[in-house]
């Protein structure tokens, strides 16, 4: 437990100006999202940006080269939510079909295991199958949020229950920090949106 905390304690210390803006923005965007605020959008873009110098620099690629993905989807999801909600206050969340959920588990698999073998075989990233799904799964889940479905959050539970050990064993303890506080960011996203989706089916 000593050299648990000695760990995550050197890491704040150590932790560049940057990681501490990743830090601000990522938690300010989550929340802003969990409340279905548009202000989430350009906080994300900007905090997209920061995420993906951090990940190249650690040599996590997949990583890396998901925050230009997530660049591209804040921006078309920005648009969505506007174009979307008409006159309306703001675009409805939905639910995927049983069917939908099986086909973007599917794909998401799918894509986490081709990306691992490209990452094996053309770079000298360090965790090459966590790096895949933590990358596969959050396209995903940026996909479905960007949509305003619940299971966006269900699927971030997901990437961030992994990415906690996958970035602490790279070093990366400020990260890991962050993704901790992803996780329970996710499950209270989870709940909002649950209740958002029932009382916009009863109004």
């Amino acid at each position: 437990m000593n050299d648990l905390l000695h760990h995550l304690v050197s890491g704040f210390q150590h932790a560049s100006a940057l990681d501490q803006l990743n830090l601000l923005l990522g938690v300010t965007g989550v929340g802003l999202m969990i409340r279905r605020s548009l202000w989430a959008f350009p906080v994300g873009l900007v905090a997209v940006s920061v995420q993906g110098v951090l990940f190249f620099q650690a040599r996590i690629y997949a990583d890396a080269l998901l925050q230009v993905f997530f660049f591209g989807a804040l921006a078309w999801g920005w648009w969505h939510w506007v174009k979307g909600r008409g006159a309306a206050p703001e675009l409805p969340v939905t639910r995927l079909s049983p069917r939908g959920r099986l086909v973007v588990v599917a794909l998401a698999a799918a894509a986490t295991v081709g990306w691992a073998l490209a990452l094996q075989r053309w770079t000298d990233a360090v965790i090459p199958w966590r790096d895949a799904f933590i990358a596969a799964f959050s396209v995903a889940a940026q996909v479905l949020q960007a949509r305003k479905q619940v299971e966006n959050w269900a699927l971030w539970v997901a990437v961030n229950a992994v990415a906690i050990p996958a970035y602490w064993n790279a070093d990366l303890a400020y990260s890991a920090f962050l993704y901790v506080i992803y996780l329970a960011l996710a499950v209270a996203g989870w709940r909002a949106w649950a209740r958002a989706l029932r009382e916009g089916r009863h109004a």
